[in-house]
C-alpha cells in the first residue's frame, strides 16, 4: 500500500494570514474537524509576518498543517501563489483566515468539480456570522461599474442599477450557476485550469486578484460556477480592517490597475481622477463635521485616511 506521503490529496487549501490568530484558529478547526481523512486534504498556511501569536498557535495546535512563514507581508496574491507552489492536491483552494467551513462544504465543492469537467473554478455560498447570505457572485465590471460601485456615488445611491447588475441581483442565489467571477474568500480551482491560466497577478497587493484570475480563466475557455450547496461563513475584512488607510489605498489602486489592464490607460487615468475627486469631497465633508464638533475622533481618523489617499495619487506602490 502507498504511504501517506505518496497519496495525492483531493484538495489543497491555502490560507494567507496576517495577525488574525483567533480567526485563523477557528478556520483551521472548521477544516480539520470536517475533513478527518488526512492526507486527502492538505492545508497550507502562509503567514505574512504576523506579530501576534499566529505562528506559534499553528505549530502547537495544528502540527498536521504545513506552515510557511514569510518575514514580510507579501500581500494576498504573492502569498497565495507561494502556498500553491507547495500544494500537491488535485484541486487547489484559496481561503481567507476569517472564514469557517460549514458541514461538508469542501467535499461538496470537490464532488461538483469532479462531475463538471468544464468548470475551472467554483465557490460556495458565503454567509455572514449571523447566517445572512453574503453577496459573492459578480459579473465582470463595466466602465459604469467603476464609477458607481464602491464609490461616493454608491454611498449616495446605494441601489443604483449598475451596482445591482454587477452583484447579479437579478439572478436567484439558491441554485448552482455559471458566473463571471466569485469573491476569493473561498475559491476552489482545478489544477489544470491553474496551470493553463497561470498564477494570480502579483501586481495586485490585495483586492481584484481573483477577479483578474477568473477573467483570464474565462478567456481561456473555462467556466466559473457558484455552488450554494456548499456554505462558508466569512467574517469579512478582518485582516485589512486593522489598517483602514492601507485597505482603502490597496482597493482603489487595484481598481485602477484592473481597468488599466483591461480598458487602457486613458480610462484608467479618468477613473483615477474621478476617485481622487471623490476623496477630496469626502475629506472636505469630514473636515466640516470636525469643525462642528461631531464625533471628532472618527472625523480625525477619516480625514487622515482620505488625505493619505490623495497624497498617494492612487499610483501603484513601488514594491
Amino acid at each position: 500500500m502507498p504511504s501517506p506521503v505518496d497519496i495525492v490529496p483531493d484538495l489543497s487549501v491555502v490560507i494567507v494570514s496576517w495577525n488574525v490568530c483567533a480567526l485563523l484558529r477557528h478556520c483551521l478547526r472548521s477544516i480539520v474537524l470536517k475533513t478527518p481523512h488526512w492526507p486527502m486534504c492538505q492545508v497550507i498556511v502562509v503567514d505574512c509576518a504576523s506579530t501576534d501569536n499566529s505562528v506559534a498557535m499553528v505549530r502547537h495546535e495544528f502540527p498536521e498543517v504545513q506552515l510557511i512563514v514569510s518575514p514580510q507581508n507579501l500581500g494576498y496574491a504573492r502569498g497565495a501563489n507561494l502556498g500553491i507552489a507547495h500544494a500537491s492536491g488535485r484541486y487547489l483552494m484559496i481561503m481567507n483566515p476569517d472564514t469557517e467551513v460549514v458541514g461538508d462544504a469542501l467535499a461538496v465543492l470537490v464532488d461538483y468539480l469532479d462531475v463538471h469537467p468544464q468548470v475551472g473554478a467554483a465557490g460556495p455560498q458565503l454567509r455572514y456570522a449571523d447566517g445572512r447570505a453574503q453577496p459573492s457572485r459578480r459579473r465582470f465590471p463595466t466602465l459604469a461599474t467603476a464609477f458607481w460601485e464602491s464609490t461616493i456615488l454608491q454611498q449616495w445611491f446605494p441601489r443604483n442599477r449598475f451596482a445591482r447588475y454587477y452583484y447579479m441581483e437579478d439572478r436567484a442565489p439558491d441554485s448552482a450557476q455559471p458566473v463571471d467571477w466569485l469573491v476569493g474568500a473561498a475559491l476552489i480551482i482545478r489544477r489544470a485550469a491553474w496551470e493553463a491560466v497561470g498564477p494570480l497577478d502579483e501586481g495586485y497587493f490585495m483586492y481584484f486578484e481573483e477577479l483578474d484570475w477568473c477573467r483570464r480563466c474565462r478567456a481561456a475557455g473555462w467556466e466559473v460556477h457558484y455552488v450554494p450547496q456548499a456554505v462558508v461563513i466569512h467574517h469579512e475584512a478582518q485582516s485589512s480592517s486593522q489598517v483602514p488607510v492601507a485597505r482603502t489605498l490597496h482597493f482603489q489602486r487595484s481598481k485602477v490597475r484592473y481597468f488599466h489592464k483591461y480598458h487602457g490607460a486613458a480610462w484608467a487615468n479618468l477613473i483615477r481622477f474621478f476617485l481622487l475627486c471623490t476623496f477630496a469631497i469626502q475629506l472636505l465633508e469630514e473636515a466640516l463635521k470636525w469643525l462642528l464638533g461631531h464625533k471628532r475622533p472618527l472625523r480625525r481618523e477619516r480625514i487622515y485616511a482620505y488625505w493619505q489617499v490623495l497624497r498617494s495619487r492612487l499610483l501603484e506602490d513601488a514594491r
